[in-house]
Formats: structure tokens, sequence, C-alpha cells
């Protein structure tokens, strides 16, 4: 029963954090596709965590 209890607080917690990623702010959404499309400055910030975290 403890080891249940374990698993189920530990699926709480959420493993990624996606109100930094280029898409969480959006510029507008396509219309047939719905697509989203982000703000530029998103994705100049998500290139440059990209280009600085290359191993």
């Amino acid at each position: 029963m403890n080891e249940n209890r374990r698993k189920e607080v530990f699926m709480q917690k959420p493993i990624e954090r996606h109100d930094t990623a280029s898409w969480a702010d959006v510029e507008k959404t396509k219309p047939v596709s719905k697509v989203l499309v982000p703000k530029e400055i998103g994705v100049l910030n998500a290139k440059e965590y990209v280009d600085e975290n290359e191993k």
C-alpha cells in the first residue's frame, strides 16, 4: 500500500515545464490546420537556448 502512495505522489509532479517553450506565447493560429505560430522573440529565445546547450 505504501509503495502505491509514493507512486501517486510522484505522478502528481510535472516532469517538464512548458511555460518557457516557444509555443507557449502564441502570436496567431493558422485557420485551417490550427497550427500555433509563436512570436518571433519566443523562437529566438528557443534557438539561443538550444545553441547554448549543445554538447
